[in-house]
């Protein structure tokens, strides 16, 4: 679909045809100025916010699979221009010169193989780079919502945040099927391996820093919804940063915690949503130092209370 010549309101009939897309849905994101490249070249969280907008403003109710069917939509698109692309630079990088003997066929393709894995690596660099810089940019993308509140602004809501571990679970059960129709072993935690595949299936908004930095906060939501709620609406009154509520998702881990033995890994293990994700180290290290001072108490009234007994018995 070249975008110039496509028909409809901006590219976007076309672009939603095959994707169970109604024609007045995509004749309201029109209305708001959107096109087919417009689309493309926004982010997950993006198109979310465009899509709420969609139903606040016009009171357009989506259907469940419109909302699917305008993401899948796009990221069909990216990968065919990421082919056009591809079909590109292959074309770029194969010699025209045929004049050459057909002893030198073997070496032209081994010298396209190089130049093509040099600029496929330079690429991955770059986009990396870019990452991390970005990622150091906005140490904190996320702004403290109650429960079912929509975020205003660049950035996102709490219910958003905890959505994206949602799907980081999808993709794992993906690569586990890839995995398994190709008998080789599958990841039963998200790891790096799982983080490429989202990004290569378009979802560049989940990345390893972010998702194991909120990673304690999202267990509090698993394991406790309602103290993870309270703490929320107690942080949006107060008008606090996503960085304090970060932080003071802690404390109520360790008092979980402290119920089975200070024990968080099989907590984690034992909890359908969390047994997929890594213990951050510092959640691991506060149970460890709460159990220790705990004993400490113990050990010392414990020392206390024969002490004093034994001192009455004296007296007596």
């Amino acid at each position: 679909m070249e975008y110039a010549a496509a028909e409809g309101a901006g590219g976007l009939e076309e672009l939603f045809h095959a994707y169970g897309v109604r024609y007045f849905t995509a004749a309201k994101v029109a209305e708001l100025g959107f096109t087919a490249r417009t689309l493309v070249d926004m982010k997950e969280e993006e198109l979310d916010h465009m899509m709420n907008s969609l139903s606040q403003i016009f009171r357009w109710d989506l259907l469940v699979g419109e909302r699917y069917g305008i993401k899948a939509a796009v990221r069909a698109e990216r990968r065919r221009i990421q082919q056009h692309h591809h079909q590109l630079l292959m074309r770029r990088l194969t010699p025209n010169n045929n004049n050459n003997a057909p002893l030198d066929a073997l070496s032209q393709q081994q010298d396209m193989r190089k130049r093509m894995r040099s600029h496929n690596e330079e690429e991955e660099e770059d986009e990396e780079e870019e990452e991390e810089e970005e990622e150091r940019q906005r140490e904190h993308p996320f702004i403290v919502t109650e429960p079912g509140e929509v975020a205003r602004g660049k950035k996102n809501g709490l219910d958003y945040l905890f959505h994206l571990y949602e799907q980081c679970r999808d993709f794992l059960i993906q690569v586990q099927s890839i995995a398994k129709n190709r008998g080789q072993k599958c990841p039963t935690k998200v790891t790096n391996e799982v983080f490429r595949y989202a990004k290569k299936a378009g979802a560049h908004y989940i990345n390893k820093p972010k998702m194991r930095h909120y990673v304690h906060c999202y267990a509090l939501h698993c394991l406790d919804e309602e103290t993870s709620n309270e703490l929320r609406r107690q942080f949006k009154e107060r008008g606090e940063n996503v960085g304090a509520w970060r932080h003071a998702c802690y404390k109520p881990l360790v008092a979980i915690a402290a119920l089975h033995h200070h024990d968080i890994d099989s907590i984690f293990n034992s909890h359908p949503r969390l047994s997929i994700w890594y213990v951050p180290t510092k959640l691991r290290q506060l149970c460890h130092t709460h159990r220790n001072n705990t004993s400490a108490s113990t050990s010392t009234s414990t020392s206390t209370s024969i002490h004093h007994h034994h001192h009455r018995h004296h007296l007596f």
